[in-house]
């Protein structure tokens, strides 16, 4: 056999595991606390040890507000309005839920913000919808809602910028989309994607990265879906969950320039909601519809540094 040092000049070198492609590529879904409240379609905001789940469908709308500290969800003051498949977005003591569907068949354009203890009434959206992602891009100061659907039935991409005292249309998206998912930690940097165009069109996989002026295609998803979760931001994100022709525990990490499949979630579901941090390795999901409404939380987390983790260099196998 001939010799590969004699010809290269050096051995070939060889891993004991197969090395991670990314430090996503590390992660896993764990149990964390139940919600007190079995519900899907809801708006959720935060971060995975410090996340705000409020409203959503049991099935009748609801008004209920949950915080969790890492471990457990407590009740605490409602909102408002009652109404799930609104946005939400910010903090867990600084959140928002901008629109949403109130029972019976009537959309909305009320927003409400957090301050940590009570929601209050603020500035309308222009464009009365429901079917938005859970999790939305910015801040309670500086957010940004894209898609959804004004009737229930068709898709729109319709985008609203807030400055913290006014809402503002700004660009579409390219397609619109209903049920979609999105991610983004300011209102000038967002990612959007799955969701679908109107009933009874499929589930579609485009993705979108919003620049701050307007939404430009870009990779798409390796499974179309809607209705699941999404944070992160436009060079980091993670998507999971969701329904495509059945509900799904697909979990996808973005790059900032491609998807990748990761670990699955234990429970398939679809309407749940979303808490995260800036990048695609911390991630929270609670309640949705899998047969039934479920309370259940999964928590997605890495090792930091992750042990498997290992670019190959030129002559490693």
């Amino acid at each position: 056999m001939t010799d590969f040092k004699g010809i290269r000049g050096w051995k070939v070198q060889t891993l004991s595991t197969d090395p991670a492609a990314s430090v996503a590529d590390t992660g896993t879904w764990a149990s964390g606390g139940s919600l007190n409240t079995a519900r899907g379609q809801i708006g959720g905001a935060g971060t995975r040890d410090a996340a705000l789940a409020f409203g959503g469908t049991t099935p009748g709308v609801t008004a209920v507000t949950e915080q969790y500290d890492g471990t457990s969800w407590t009740e605490v003051n409602d909102l408002n309005t009652a109404r799930r498949h609104g946005a939400g977005l910010g903090t867990q003591t600084a959140a928002i839920l901008a629109s949403g569907f109130v029972d019976p068949s009537t959309f909305q354009t009320a927003v409400e913000s957090w301050n940590g203890s009570s929601w209050t009434e603020i500035a309308e959206v222009n464009t009365a919808r429901s079917q938005l992602a859970s999790k939305n891009a910015g801040s309670s100061t500086a957010g940004l809602i894209f898609g959804g659907s004004p009737d229930g039935t068709n898709g729109t991409g319709i985008t609203e910028s807030w400055n913290g005292s006014a809402w503002t249309e700004v660009n579409d998206l390219n397609t619109s989309r209903k049920e979609i998912m999105g991610a983004g930690i300011t209102n000038t940097a967002a990612l959007g994607f799955g969701g679908k165009p109107s009933d009874p069109q499929a589930y579609v996989a485009n993705t979108e990265i919003w620049d701050g002026s307007s939404w430009t295609e870009t990779a798409d998803l390796n499974t179309a879906r809607g209705q699941g979760g999404g944070v992160g931001s436009t060079t980091s994100a993670l998507a999971y969950a969701g329904i495509s022709t059945a509900n799904v525990t697909n979990t996808e990490d973005w790059n900032g320039s491609a998807w990748t499949e990761v670990s699955d979630m234990s429970t398939a579901r679809r309407g749940n909601g979303s808490a995260g941090g800036p990048d695609s390795t911390d991630a929270l999901a609670f309640g949705g519809y899998s047969t039934t409404y479920v309370n259940t939380t999964e928590e997605w987390t890495v090792t930091s540094p992750a042990p498997t983790f290992q670019k190959i260099n030129l002559g490693q196998v």
